[in-house]
């Protein structure tokens, strides 16, 4: 009887041994808490814009009309601030219109917390700040525009071509593992 109960009591063992190590690996993949400690710094210049290291020489009588410059390169629609929701966010964003028509958002001086699966939504969601905030952009119209490049720097986020972006008014951080906004933008016209 004794020696049936050590065997017993040996395999119950092992098997909570194996059990625990599956629920660690488990929650590991699952959190992926390392990314804590993980940036990535993502610096991408806006389409359109070409960076020169001396500004062009144009004759007084010659140059264009600021307002015809400005028609032909990328120009703002509408702007916001990133305010915290789950984890400290800050940074702009910046809705787009590109010379060739199409649109892009822009963060532009992101600086967030990683975390896993983080997406950029563009939404018709309000913004709300603190914890009322964390939940509601899945709760109405979104589009995804992809995954977060990084979660420091400058970045850009192309909208599909069909997608009217007057119809949304603001854009998430997004972590689509755990339905939660990192940090949101209200965009206003610019």
């Amino acid at each position: 009887m004794g020696r049936v109960r050590k065997v017993l009591t040996g395999q119950l063992v092992v098997g909570a041994l194996v059990v625990a190590v599956a629920a660690a690996g488990f929650g590991l993949y699952w959190f992926q808490p390392w990314k804590l400690w993980q940036d990535e710094t993502v610096e991408e210049a806006l389409p359109g814009i070409v960076e020169t290291s001396a500004p062009p020489t144009v004759a007084p009588s010659t140059a264009p009309s600021e307002s015809a410059s400005s028609a032909t390169g990328p120009q703002a629609l509408a702007s916001g601030e990133l305010i915290s929701h789950e984890h400290a966010t800050s940074g702009t964003v910046k809705l787009v219109r590109l010379a060739d028509g199409s649109h892009v958002v822009r963060l532009e001086n992101l600086d967030t917390s990683n975390g896993p699966d983080l997406r950029v939504w563009l939404t018709d969601a309000p913004v709300k700040e603190g914890k009322a905030g964390w939940h509601v952009f899945d709760d109405g119209e979104y589009v995804s525009l992809g995954k977060l490049k990084g979660n420091k720097g400058s970045q850009n986020y192309t909208l599909p071509a069909d997608i009217d972006p007057a119809r949304y008014t603001s854009v998430s951080i997004w972590c689509d593992r755990f339905d939660v906004s990192f940090g949101a933008a209200e965009l206003a016209a610019a």
